[in-house]
């Protein structure tokens, strides 16, 4: 996103010129004060900073026009929505899948993808399944083809066919692999750019200036809902936001400020009703049966982060006591 953007940014600067100049009679002058004026007040009395103000000099990170992106990111995850409780009538249920996204959670760290091609193949997966009815004896056919298409858009290099035959024992061959390829493909109109959590995450730490640890925790609550059936429907800038929230509010305590509630678009008692249900994800995931993200954030790559003591307090299970799931 960053490299399509920093490619296309001459163009955007020479409209930019052409409105100030021409439409504008040649007087930009007040084009700024009219534009700006209302955004600096705006941010001033809500006591927001401008957390892109430092990066106005590197090209990548195109400052001058990220909140846009953004805007436009929360504007795409409401064109790819995902039906609460979609698998009714259908041969597939909630625990099947539940135990397929587990077990895809292995392959991903057994091939070593990036964070983003296992939220990606979630997605994918789930908006199939709500359009399609895929037999049982299909549905894990549909994950390892939902992952491969997840590689191809996200990784440098991503894994070649045979190496999700040999995933799946081969249970399937290279040719069904193809053929459910062009499927969901043509399924999902090749709509593959829905946002992902993790592109929230990223701009809500930086946002709320988190450390690791907070940044950590807010991925393994986001990766704890990847798992459950009942969050499904719920935005990927909901989930981000407050996973962050609920992570800042274990480890230290720190407050959702009226920045973040600027950059996330939520407000700390939006998030509220979330927080409760991964509150009530976290006390489940020391029993579950599928422990797949527990296991992967018990590592010392991810600071061992599902291990630590704030995940087993009082906090979380006074939260959780107020779920109504």
């Amino acid at each position: 996103l960053v490299e399509t953007e920093t490619k296309s940014e001459p163009s955007i600067e020479a409209v930019k010129n052409v409105t100030k100049t021409d439409i504008l009679l040649g007087h930009p002058e007040s084009m700024d004060i009219s534009e700006d004026k209302p955004e600096a007040f705006s941010k001033a009395l809500l006591k927001v900073e401008d957390i892109d103000e430092n990066d106005k000099d590197n090209p990548q990170l195109v400052s001058e026009y990220v909140n846009d992106i953004y805007q436009y990111m929360k504007e795409l995850e409401k064109k790819y929505p995902v039906k609460s409780k979609f698998l009714e009538g259908y041969e597939i249920t909630g625990k099947m899948r539940a135990i397929l996204i587990d077990w895809l959670c292995q392959v991903h760290h057994r091939f070593h993808l990036l964070q983003e091609t296992l939220y990606l193949t979630v997605s994918i997966i789930d908006r199939f399944l709500q359009m399609y009815p895929v037999p049982r004896n299909k549905l894990q056919l549909v994950g390892v083809t939902a992952m491969l298409i997840a590689s191809k858009y996200e990784e440098m290099y991503a894994p070649e066919v045979a190496d999700f035959v040999y995933i799946t024992d081969n249970a399937y061959q290279k040719k069904d692999i193809r053929e459910m390829e062009a499927l969901i493909l043509r399924t999902l109109d090749f709509g593959m750019g829905k946002p992902l959590c993790l592109h929230f995450l990223r701009r809500n730490s930086k946002a709320g200036g988190v450390d690791a640890s907070k940044h950590t925790m807010a991925k393994y609550l986001m990766e704890l809902t990847i798992i459950e059936y009942d969050m499904v429907q719920y935005y990927p800038s909901e989930i981000a936001a407050a996973a962050l929230c609920l992570s800042m509010k274990l480890l230290d305590g720190t407050k959702w400020t009226d920045t973040l509630e600027h950059y996330s678009s939520y407000s700390e008692e939006d998030l509220s009703p979330l927080m409760k249900k991964l509150c009530s994800l976290v006390i489940k995931a020391e029993t579950y049966k599928l422990t797949a993200v527990r296991t992967k954030y018990a590592s010392s790559k991810f600071m061992k982060i599902s291990s630590c003591s704030e995940l087993k307090g009082q906090v979380v299970k006074e939260l959780a006591s107020q779920n109504d799931l």
